[in-house]
C-alpha cells in the first residue's frame, strides 16, 4: 500500500467530513488491512504537515477532524454573526455536577444543588446531545443514571472527562466573573 496516497485519502476524508471520524471508519476506506499503530503514525505526520496553518487536525471522544485554529475564529464568526445559545446558570450547574460526578441520579444532582430540577433543564441538556441515561440505580425507583456524551466531549474538545479542567480551577473562574 502505497503510504503517501493513505495519507491523501485520510487528509481528503478528514476534510470533507461533518463530523469527527474514528479509526475504524477511516479504515474502511481501504481495501488493505491498515494496522492502528500505521493509521496512527500518518495522522500524526497529518498533525504536523499542518501545523502553523489555520486548520488543525485534532483527535476527540469519537475520532479525529480538521478544526479552524482558536486565534481565527473572531474572523470566521463574521461571516455568520450567529449568536450561541445562552444556558440558564441550572442548566450549567446541572451539567457541570453530571461531568463531574457521573453517573449521577436526579436525586444527587438536587442534593448537590440543594434545589429541586427542573424537568426542563435535563431536557435542554438531552437535546443538545451533551447528556444521556447509560443505565438506573439498583434503588427503589430504579432512577435513571445520567452520564455526558461524546458529543458533549467533541463540543468542547475533549477526548475524555479526565480532560476538563480541576473543580478548584473552575470556581476560582466563577468567582473572577462573579466579581466583574
Amino acid at each position: 500500500m502505497d503510504t503517501s496516497l493513505v495519507k491523501s485519502v485520510l487528509e481528503a476524508a478528514l476534510l470533507a467530513a461533518r463530523e469527527p471520524l474514528s479509526p475504524s471508519d477511516l479504515k474502511k476506506m481501504f481495501d488493505e488491512t491498515l494496522s492502528n499503530d500505521t493509521l496512527r503514525k500518518l495522522l500524526d505526520q497529518l498533525r504536523e504537515e499542518w501545523a502553523g496553518r489555520p486548520l488543525e487536525l485534532i483527535q476527540l471522544a469519537s475520532g479525529w477532524r480538521f478544526r479552524t485554529r482558536a486565534e481565527f475564529l473572531p474572523y470566521l464568526e463574521r461571516l455568520n454573526p450567529e449568536r450561541p445559545p445562552k444556558y440558564s446558570r441550572a442548566v450549567l450547574e446541572t451539567l457541570a455536577i453530571i461531568a463531574y460526578r457521573q453517573p449521577v441520579t436526579r436525586g444527587d444532582i438536587e442534593e448537590i444543588r440543594g434545589v429541586a430540577v427542573n424537568s426542563n433543564v435535563v431536557k435542554t441538556l438531552e437535546e443538545r446531545g451533551w447528556i444521556d441515561v447509560v443505565g438506573h440505580r439498583d434503588t427503589p425507583g430504579r432512577p435513571a443514571l445520567f452520564a455526558t456524551t461524546k458529543k458533549f466531549l467533541d463540543d468542547l474538545g475533549l477526548r475524555s472527562v479526565s480532560e476538563l479542567p480541576p473543580l478548584e480551577q473552575i470556581s476560582q473562574t466563577l468567582e473572577l466573573n462573579h466579581d466583574n
